[in-house]
């Protein structure tokens, strides 16, 4: 009776939202016969996420599909033990959903795999205006998927600098640009004065909470197309030339003073008021010329405008996150965690195709667009604000697969956890002189390829029955079926 209630209400909610939303056709409908409904198991987070991100207005406008959410989510605390790929692979296998919900990694696989159906005769159908997407979406689409299309995202998260223009205009910098390199970045950065206490200096980039040398090293080489390991031959490769060079780079801008980082240890007593936590953030309060940031920080300059509007920053503007000078229109700084594909199993492909291309269509985009919820939807004439800032600096720069962490799934379970721990610990003793940027690396490559041999090792040791036993039953399953009747 509960899901029953949930269902009426998503119902009754989706054919109100249906009728007032401008523009909205039922032509796409179908039949509104009562006796021809079309299956279709979508497999998502949970049904009420479902219906308030993506089924709502689907609903309606498909009265004749019969929509049953599946949902994978495990309970209690994480267990390094299981095999989570083993896990997702028999949840699969026993919900057979006719739409998958897929990482990047789990796309590739199971386009390799031959578990997907190709998507590539939808986008190019006249209906679907593939131009309005995001720059390279398609291509990058086909590149995970080994050349066709297997899947296609109805989201993307992605990140800017946001900058001060006041505090430019009253040291006399230049403004910053689109696709800028790193090393240009911390040049602007270093221009701006460092005297001063910590608490009421002006700062020239706010990097968060990439304060190390490792921290900051990395979101650089992962922008340059470096990679640490060599997935399929398991040897570590993060003693190299490039990689001295990016992190003599990142240890000049962190010694520079120029660089705010934040102190995670830093948070303030539950008695702070939300007015006194944006103005927190230095940005806000006007203290850091630079900050790389997500879209969701968008909405607390706008709160902090509207709250603390006689403290906080008003004239702002972005630009695109810093790229590797030798490939300027890409980035890996473009995610895609909602990945919509078909299953080569389902009975019911034709629904499948027809769910997917409205959760990628601009229709969908326009209702979505008024929540952006730190993300925005797949089409660019729908990515926008109401003060004519550079909103292209979100998806000029076209999604590319980082090699920092590819074929990570290839590796060791355990692997990654332990290197990154050797990791922080040598370049550490880099930064604070107790060894050369030289040494460093060379032990971190050694000590990396003792870790990965070892992990190696006990994987193959490992019986079959603590294995198969790991991935036995699949916490927490969830199936709830939701008719769009």
């Amino acid at each position: 009776m509960k899901g029953f209630s949930f269902k009426r209400m998503a119902m009754m909610g989706a054919l109100t939202l249906s009728v007032v939303l401008s523009g909205c056709s039922f032509s796409g409908g179908g039949s509104q016969n009562e006796e021809t409904t079309l299956p279709l198991k979508v497999m998502y987070y949970d049904e009420r996420s479902f219906y308030s991100q993506l089924g709502m207005v689907y609903s309606a406008l498909h009265p004749e599909v019969d929509i049953t959410v599946v949902s994978q989510q495990q309970t209690g605390a994480y267990d390094p033990q299981k095999d989570w790929k083993a896990e997702f692979d028999k949840f699969i296998e026993e919900q057979q959903p006719d739409v998958l919900m897929l990482s990047t990694e789990q796309l590739t696989k199971y386009a390799e795999d031959g578990k997907l159906l190709e998507l590539d005769l939808l986008t190019e159908n006249k209906d679907y205006n593939k131009e309005t997407l995001i720059p390279g979406l398609l291509d990058y689409m086909k590149e995970i998927g080994g050349g066709k299309i297997y899947g296609l995202p109805s989201s993307f998260y992605s990140q800017a600098i946001f900058y001060n223009k006041d505090l430019f205009d009253k040291y006399s910098i230049p403004l910053p640009e689109d696709r800028m390199s790193w090393d240009k970045l911390f040049e602007l950065a270093q221009r701006f004065p460092t005297d001063g206490g910590k608490d009421n200096r002006v700062y020239g980039l706010s990097l968060g909470y990439n304060g190390e040398l490792f921290q900051l090293g990395t979101m650089i080489g992962a922008s340059q197309n470096l990679s640490m390991v060599n997935a399929s031959s398991k040897q570590v490769t993060i003693n190299t030339s490039a990689w001295k060079n990016v992190f003599q780079n990142a240890m000049k801008g962190l010694k520079s003073g120029a660089l705010h980082t934040e102190d995670p240890n830093g948070m303030s007593g539950s008695n702070q008021s939300y007015e006194d936590y944006l103005l927190r953030d230095p940005f806000i309060s006007g203290k850091v010329a630079m900050k790389l940031e997500s879209a969701y920080f968008m909405d607390q300059l706008k709160e902090a405008q509207t709250r603390v509007k006689d403290k906080a920053i008003q004239n702002w503007d972005i630009v695109t996150v810093p790229v590797n000078p030798e490939i300027p229109d890409t980035s890996p700084n473009m995610s895609f965690n909602q990945i919509f594909a078909i299953n080569a199993k389902s009975v019911n492909a034709e629904a499948a195709k027809d769910f997917i291309s409205y959760v990628t269509s601009e229709e969908y985009a326009r209702v979505v667009s008024k929540v952006q919820n730190g993300g925005f939807p797949v089409r660019t004439n729908y990515i926008k604000d109401d003060e004519n800032h550079n909103m292209q600096a979100f998806y000029s720069l076209k999604p590319a697969e980082s090699s920092l962490y590819k074929d990570y799934e290839k590796l060791p379970q355990d692997f990654f956890m332990q290197f990154m721990s050797i990791a922080q610990e040598e370049l550490k003793s880099a930064f604070d002189d107790k060894k050369s940027l030289d040494e460093a690396l060379a032990l971190l490559q050694t000590r990396g390829q003792q870790v990965m041999d070892q992990e190696q090792a006990k994987e193959k040791n490992k019986p079959k029955e603590a294995s198969s036993s790991s991935s036995s039953s699949t916490s927490a399953t969830t199936t709830t079926t939701t008719s769009a009747k």
